[in-house]
């Protein structure tokens, strides 16, 4: 009996261990590298130069062993000669932010990373650097559920500003530090992340920063994360010290200027929004009207894309234009209240669109800037239709002017794939386009297919199943498909992998019946998609929708009359309407005028009255 008990005891362990392999494995997509960043940091104005102690904790939650870990050393870009100089310098049309500039750079006036001594406990560490990558060579691997702390010492200098990252800025910010500390490179599904900085984008694994910055006590430091209360130092004349603790966020952010201006502005819930600035008596009244506006954009944004997690979120005067950061955006501060409030909304709903929903930027850049502009561009138009911004009436769509650009753009260059990574776009052009106007319009056209109910419920579920993660194009099209209920692979193959057009045409109508017509559609462009169109009569207006085979579903709206579905093989469609010719006042295909469809003439036909 021992022996059977003993026996079926073992089939039972086994068999637990089996389903655990087969639950580990199941989940296997879902896991994601963790780091804790301890920092200290000197930091010495009058040579922009500072030293640090950055201690790492690096927590391996993924199924491999790691035996190198690499890092980015993005100052290191701000040199003559760097990948992103020669880039700038080759490109067929440079940022006029960098042009040449980085070649022109002095020794004192370069940005630079120089690691001085790493250790793993109390083993130093060999390190090699190429450029703004460090690779570390470990001596133990990192195991799979293993963690490994390392500390880094390094000497740095802050470059002239030219991107991003840098100091005294155009309008006068001492020191925007951004990308400054050795950032440990994402590893994930697809292995480490390395890409050479050339000013384009970041990906990074979340992590939970403390950071304690010794300075000039002249100085006021805005950051990521949230201020901690420090005693003073011993030498409180020659330093002033602050502390900043930020949890689950995947960078950290600070700049320091003896100018600047803070407004503290509390909201409703206790939530903090502060602002930093330099007096401008050109522009500090639209920056006293900031708080209030940026709180009821808040309210919008969180009802239609999600709740802020942070409690508190700051707006900072520094950097060459616009960055996106965790709890904080660099900006630069001289606009006019239109243009300042249009840049604030950008980076900060990229807290949503990279923050949260932290893609690959250099591999799908278009999720990140794309996603971002089309929600800027809502939430703006919402601001504007409650007359916070004089001047500037609301619009019946805010991504129209989007629809029209892109479309000219396709009509006159070639344009690349929108799966084309961030760096290596043709033209700074193209990448532009491609990431922000394309990206922004495929959820215009997400919007089109699946009807306004189906999207606002997709976004938001994709807001509650992939924030604090990495999603990639499938995770987001898979919760499209599952909240409208449609197959979008045929969209998500010709809107990121191809460069086909849109251009439907009305081919012919005529009398059938005495009181009905024959109307035939014709697909010219080479990108099929669902199409609606209007028919007005003196009768009033009818509204049709004909469903793309390829979707297996049609949008519900009431005020659409859906068709039989148009199979993509067929350039033509007809259907039959029941209503005389005599009595069309004309037919008009996409009247809503949401497709970027090349041709608009041949949408639209009139009749003889």
């Amino acid at each position: 009996m021992k022996k059977k008990f003993r026996m079926k005891q073992l089939i039972n362990i086994i068999a637990a261990w089996l389903m655990l392999c087969q639950i580990v494995n199941a989940q296997s997509c879902d896991w994601q590298m963790r780091v804790r960043y301890t920092m200290a940091v000197d930091f010495y104005a009058d040579r922009n130069q500072y030293r640090s102690k950055q201690n790492l904790t690096i927590y391996n939650n993924s199924p491999d062993t790691l035996q190198d870990l690499f890092f980015h050393l993005y100052p290191n870009a701000f040199q003559p000669g760097s990948d992103m100089d020669i880039r700038s310098r080759t490109i067929a049309d440079p940022d006029p932010r960098v042009g040449s500039r980085i070649s022109a750079l002095k020794e004192s006036e370069t940005g630079f990373i120089h690691p001085e001594k790493i250790t793993v406990g109390r083993l130093e560490l060999p390190f090699e650097i190429e450029g703004t990558i460090m690779r570390l060579r470990l001596q133990h691997r990192i195991l799979p559920g293993d963690s490994c702390r390392v500390s880094i010492k390094y000497l740095a200098q802050v470059p002239l500003q030219i991107r991003r990252s840098g100091r005294h800025n155009q309008e006068g910010v001492d020191f925007s530090m951004a990308q400054w500390y050795p950032k440990l490179c994402e590893y994930d599904r697809q292995g480490w992340h390395t890409d050479p900085y050339i000013g384009r984008e970041f990906y990074a694994p979340w992590g939970d920063f403390d950071v304690t910055i010794r300075i000039d006590p002249k100085y006021v430091v805005a950051a990521t994360g949230y201020l901690q209360t420090m005693p003073p130092p011993r030498n409180s004349k020659k330093w002033k010290t602050w502390r900043f603790v930020a949890p689950n966020v995947h960078d950290f952010v600070w700049a320091a200027d003896p100018e600047y201006v803070q407004q503290s502005y509390i909201l409703p819930d206790n939530r903090r929004l502060l602002f930093y600035h330099i007096h401008n008596s050109a522009y500090d009244s639209a920056w006293s009207a900031l708080p209030q506006i940026m709180h009821k954009a808040l309210e919008f944004i969180e009802k239609r894309y999600g709740p802020y997690p942070y409690q508190s979120y700051s707006f900072i005067q520094g950097g060459d234009g616009g960055m996106e950061y965790p709890m904080a955006t660099l900006i630069k501060g001289h606009r006019p209240l239109n243009g300042l409030v249009g840049l604030c909304l950008h980076e900060w709903m990229h807290t949503w669109y990279q923050m949260m929903l932290a893609t690959n930027e250099s591999l799908y850049p278009w999720m990140d800037e794309g996603f971002t502009s089309f929600a800027e561009e809502e939430v703006k138009n919402y601001i504007v239709g409650l007359g916070l911004i004089p001047g500037i009436a609301p619009v019946k769509d805010p991504l129209q002017s989007t629809i029209d650009s892109y479309i000219k753009f396709k009509q006159n260059v070639t344009e690349e794939a929108l799966c084309t990574h961030a760096d290596h776009y043709r033209t700074n052009q193209d990448y532009g386009v491609g990431s922000y106007q394309k990206g922004a319009l495929c959820l215009t056209e997400l919007k089109y297919i699946m009807g306004e109910e189906s999207f606002r419920e997709g976004m938001l579920n994709y807001y509650w199943k992939w924030r604090f993660r990495h999603p990639g194009p499938d995770d987001f099209f898979s919760v499209m498909e599952k909240a409208s209920g449609m197959n979008l692979d045929w969209f998500q193959q010709y809107w990121v992998h191809r460069t086909a057009s849109i251009d439907y045409a009305i081919s012919s109508i005529e009398t059938v019946k005495s009181n009905s017509v024959q109307l035939v559609l014709k697909r010219i462009g080479d990108f099929p998609m669902p199409v609606d169109f209007l028919i007005r009569s003196r009768k009033g207006e009818r509204r049709y929708t004909i469903p793309l085979e390829l979707m297996r579903g049609s949008k519900s709206e009431a005020e659409w009359i859906a068709l039989k579905p148009w199979h993509w093989v067929n350039p033509d469609y007809t259907v039959l309407l029941d209503i005389p010719l005599s009595e069309i006042i004309s037919i008009e295909i996409d009247p809503e005028r949401q497709m970027p469809d090349l041709n608009r003439d041949n949408n639209l036909w009139r009749g003889v009255h």
